[in-house]
Order: C-alpha cells, then structure tokens, then sequence
C-alpha cells in the first residue's frame, strides 16, 4: 500500500516537472496576472477606509485631585538626595577651610582626616589636586576622593575617604589608575588680551602659551584688536572624567585684524611632529618668540636710561618681566656654550644655535644645564631671578648674530621646518578637512555667544 503511494506522488511530480519545462512562459504569465487581481483586490479593500480627516473629534476633561499640600512636604522632607561639589586644593588648605569650600558640615570628617596621616599627606600643603566630595542631604561627608598625577608614566593616584557601613566612622585607601586621553574644543573673543580671554574661556594656560607660540610669526599678540578672535583643540587627560592636566595643541585657528590663521598637528611617519598650514606648509619656526612663557615685556630693544648707572645707553637685549623662580625655556635648538656667571648679568647662559647664531639668558635665579649640553626648543633651562646689575627680578634676552646684537623682536621669523611630502599628501588632506569642521563648529560658538 505504501509503495503505491510513493510510485503515485512520483508520478505526479513528474508530470509537473513535465509542465513547468514544456510551458514556462505560459506559467509565469498565469501567475503573475494571479498576484496582480490579488493586488487589487487588496487595493480595492484598503480604499474602502473612511479618511482619516472627516472622522469625528472628541475632547475629554478630567479633574484631576493633586497630593495633599502636607503629603508633598512631608515627600520632600524623607527623600534622599547626594550633594556633589569639587575643588582644588590649596598649599594653605586646612581641613576645616577645604571642607568648608566643599559645602561639608561634618565634624567627625573633620577630625578623621586630622588624625591619618594618609589622608593628611595627600590633602595638606599640596597645590591644585582636584578633590570631589559626595554630601547627603543635611552636608555630612559619605566619601572623598582626591585625584594627582605623581609622574609621567600615565597613571594618576586617587586618595578616598568614605564612610564605613556602621555610618560612624571613616575609611581610607589610595589606589592606582590609568589616565583617559580625550580631547577638548574652545574658543573665545579677545576684549583686552589673549591670556584675559584664554582665562575667560577657561583654556589652561599651558595650552594659551602653545597657541601664541604656533601663531607667533602671523599674529603680533602684544597689539590684538578688541574682537579678535579663536578657537582651539587641545589633549586633555582625564581621571573619573575631570581633567587633569591639558597636552598638545591638536589645531587652531586665530582671526586678527580681518585676517584669518589655521594651524593643524601632523606627524609624518618617521618623522618628528609640527604644526602646518591647511595648504601643507610648515608653521614650524627655527626659534620661539619669547623665552618665558605668560609674561611682559618691561624693556625692549632700544635706547634708553640704564636703571643702575644712569646713562643713556642702548639696550642689546629685551627684558621679560616675571617673578622670580618663573621657569625659563631654550627658544630653540642647540649647545650651551656657556653656564655660570659674568659680571652684570649675573647668572647666565649662552645658546649656541646654527649659522653663528647665540641666545642670551641672564639675571637667573638658577641654571639648570651644562656647558656642551645639547638642548632643544622649549626645553627648560633655568629660572628667572634678579642676579647681577638687575633692580629686580626679569630674564633678558638677547639673540646675536656672529656676535653682533639683533633685535630679539624679529627672531620668531625664520623658517625651520619642510612642507608636507607628496607621499602622505592624501592623508594629510583628509585631516585637514576634518580639522575645518571642528573649527568652524567652535567659531559658530563663538558667534552664537557674541549675538
């Protein structure tokens, strides 16, 4: 019986087989005027819906009883909220005065702090670590944390303090972590200077000294023009999501006097990094424009009154107002040919660069390199201070050329650095592309503010 069964479903399937091979275009044609009714059918049906504008509208008004005026309060009264407030420390911080900044009102805290040396070590005399409290509702302290970086490796130490599970008392610890690189859009107007503005913008200043540096020979920032204005991407490195300290200047971008500047960083494979145009040309100059970073100038290169001896005497040099201990940087590449002393200018050294070029560094407070020592631009090299024929303390500056004295003024000038090559020319193009958004993004802040 079963035989038969398959012999016989066989044999149908055969002769469909058959069919579909001797009448494909006769089949096809079937089935698709078959699908095409069945389209307008359902067509036919979806049509017959009435529209949705003529079908009626209806409003409907409740009245709705709200809480009881006491159940609100007593509702506020019993919900438990956590206050979060950070500050940075200062080198004269007590725990009483930092806690007080903090918004915490917790006198056990207080005295438990007082008490660990752990937690004294990484909180008193220490300058700019950032420190986060978590208060409940009535400002008592449930936990502290306290972040620094201690070197270079890439890590950061956070102290914490947090209340035990008893509610009474205090624990602390200090653990290791890893820094977060990211990276930070701003911009700003200039109304009086570009430091006043950085400020304004809460740019750091490590990251203002670096864009007057890359924009030092097209912008004269001694004479910006109220209006003038920036925008800039910068590194920043993160821990639990505050930064902690800033790094390099990604791009930028700097409107003065009607003009406009873009600078972008790029590093060709296998060689050293700098700052180019978005045409490919090296912004990269042979020396910086000043030695100190985030000071005045209080002398310059010309005649005038010697504060000691009274005369009227040209002055070979330009003096930087700073105070003393203010860090003093190489403005460019090259051997110390000289660190010590020389009679009016006190602690000195002497830079010996290419093509018979020297740069003076005098008056310092410290020296911090050796005579044949290589060194290169921005490097720290000592420290401004008020030795020798100095009234108080300032670095001068001067820049000589076989040995003749040159307006240091002009020394931001000269070239130092290669176009793009064609090779990663491609690449180069893409970034820069990309780089004009970002700033065009940060120039419509800007203006957004400015209207």
């Amino acid at each position: 019986m079963i035989n038969a069964i398959l012999a016989a479903e066989e044999l149908l399937a055969s002769r469909v087989a058959h069919t579909f091979r001797t009448y494909p275009k006769q089949i096809s044609a079937a089935i698709g005027a078959l699908l095409l009714c069945a389209g307008g059918g359902a067509f036919a049906v979806a049509s017959l819906g009435p529209d949705v504008a003529d079908l009626p509208v209806r409003q409907v008004l409740e009245a709705v009883q709200p809480l009881a005026y006491a159940d609100q309060v007593e509702a506020l009264d019993t919900h438990d909220f956590t206050l979060f407030r950070t500050e940075l420390t200062r080198a004269s911080d007590t725990i009483d005065a930092l806690l007080k900044r903090l918004g915490i009102a917790d006198p056990a805290a207080a005295a438990f702090v007082r008490g660990n040396a752990e937690a004294r070590g990484a909180l008193f005399n220490r300058t700019g670590r950032s420190v986060t409290a978590e208060a409940a509702r009535d400002n008592t302290l449930q936990r502290l944390s306290a972040r620094w970086i201690p070197d270079g490796d890439g890590g950061f130490k956070r102290l914490v303090i947090a209340r035990d599970s008893t509610g009474k008392g205090f624990t602390v610890r200090t653990e290791a972590d890893r820094l977060t690189a990211a990276s930070r859009l701003a911009s700003g107007v200039v109304r009086s200077s570009l430091f006043a503005a950085t400020d304004e913008a809460r740019i750091p200043d490590a990251v203002a000294s670096q864009l007057a540096d890359i924009f030092s020979a097209d912008v004269d920032f001694r004479a910006l023009r109220r209006g003038d204005r920036f925008a800039v991407v910068y590194e920043t490195f993160e821990a639990d999501g505050q930064s902690l300290r800033s790094g390099r200047v990604l791009s930028a971008e700097f409107e003065s006097n009607g003009k406009i500047y873009q600078a972008m960083w790029f590093q060709e494979p296998g060689k050293k990094g700098g700052y180019y145009r978005p045409n490919g040309d090296s912004l990269l100059r042979a020396y910086l424009s000043s030695p100190v970073e985030f000071s005045r100038i209080s002398s310059g290169f010309a005649m005038r009154i010697h504060p000691i001896q009274n005369t009227w005497r040209q002055h070979n040099g330009i003096d930087f107002a700073a105070p003393t201990g203010t860090a003093v940087r190489a403005v460019g590449d090259g051997v110390v040919e000289f660190a010590g002393r020389q009679n009016g200018y006190g602690n000195i050294i002497i830079v010996k660069h290419r093509n018979n070029q020297e740069t003076v560094y005098a008056h310092l407070s410290r020296i911090d390199v050796k005579v044949g020592q290589a060194v290169s631009q921005s490097q720290f090299i000592g420290a401004v201070g008020s030795t020798g024929w100095a009234t108080g303390p300032h670095l001068h500056f001067e820049f000589r050329v076989n040995g003749e004295y040159t307006n240091p003024a002009n020394i931001a000038q000269q070239d130092g650095g290669t176009p793009i090559s064609a090779s990663v020319r491609p690449i180069f193009d893409r970034q820069a592309m990309a780089t004009r958004r970002e700033l065009a993004a940060a120039f419509s802040v800007v203006q957004a503010s400015a209207d």
